[in-house]
């Protein structure tokens, strides 16, 4: 009686796993690339995804504001009011970047084949 390996029964191909392996091999070195779950790393990683939101909605909610002031739908007022809070998000933004040691480029991410966030 032959006793065959397992490996005979999962690939009809017989027992060669090198291209298998090769890509196995490829994968865990990207793995260990991507997942760095040191505390420093864990938390820039936080801040970078956390202040690329913001950044996002406060690009998304100025878009707003000059649309509306184009259609002249607010008041002197709410204009200035408008401008001074952008401008205060704005200097926060910097002092967080900083903080964190990031760039404006850092808060644009890479979507594949979508293309960059912002």
């Amino acid at each position: 009686m032959t006793v065959s390996s397992p490996y005979d029964k999962l690939l009809a191909g017989g027992s060669d796993l090198g291209l298998f392996n090769t890509e196995l091999d490829r994968l865990r070195t990207g793995l260990k690339r991507r997942v760095n779950a040191d505390r420093e790393n864990l938390e820039q990683g936080l801040a970078q995804l956390v202040l690329t939101l913001i950044e996002l909605l406060r690009q998304l909610m100025e878009r707003q504001a000059i649309h509306r002031i184009d259609a002249g739908t607010l008041s002197p007022e709410e204009i200035e009011r408008i401008g001074r809070v952008f401008m205060a998000l704005v200097e926060r933004m910097d002092e967080l970047k900083e903080a964190f040691g990031l760039e404006d480029e850092d808060l644009n991410l890479n979507l594949g084949p979508l293309g960059n966030l912002m």
